[in-house]
């Protein structure tokens, strides 16, 4: 999993905040944050997932134990729709036929 945390570039996992001096939801913060939900992440994001990317969420989250699913990033949301598209086309090219999930 770290190999694929590194070739991604993501890394789920909390780090606990030191000093209690940080400003929680700064300018910043709402900029990134902004921008995150422009380009397609955030719960926004989350809403139009189709049934397969909620399965693959699901897998990560309760299987894998990457933490909470729902509030993914642009990117992490990308990375979830190519497992999803990469799991259609593996499941066509066995049975010649599209998965019965529709694709947002």
């Amino acid at each position: 999993m770290d190999f694929i945390n590194k070739v991604t570039g993501s890394n789920n996992q909390q780090q606990p905040q030191q000093g209690g001096n940080q400003q929680q939801g700064g300018f910043m913060d709402s900029i990134k944050n902004g921008m995150n939900n422009a380009a397609g992440g955030g719960q926004a994001g989350e809403r139009n997932e189709d049934y397969l990317d909620k399965g693959v969420d699901m897998f990560q989250e309760r299987v894998l134990g990457q933490g909470p699913q729902n509030n993914e990033s642009a990117i992490e949301q990308a990375k979830d729709e190519q497992i999803s598209d990469a799991i259609r086309s593996g499941y066509k090219s066995m049975t010649g036929k599209d998965v019965p999930i529709a694709d947002k």
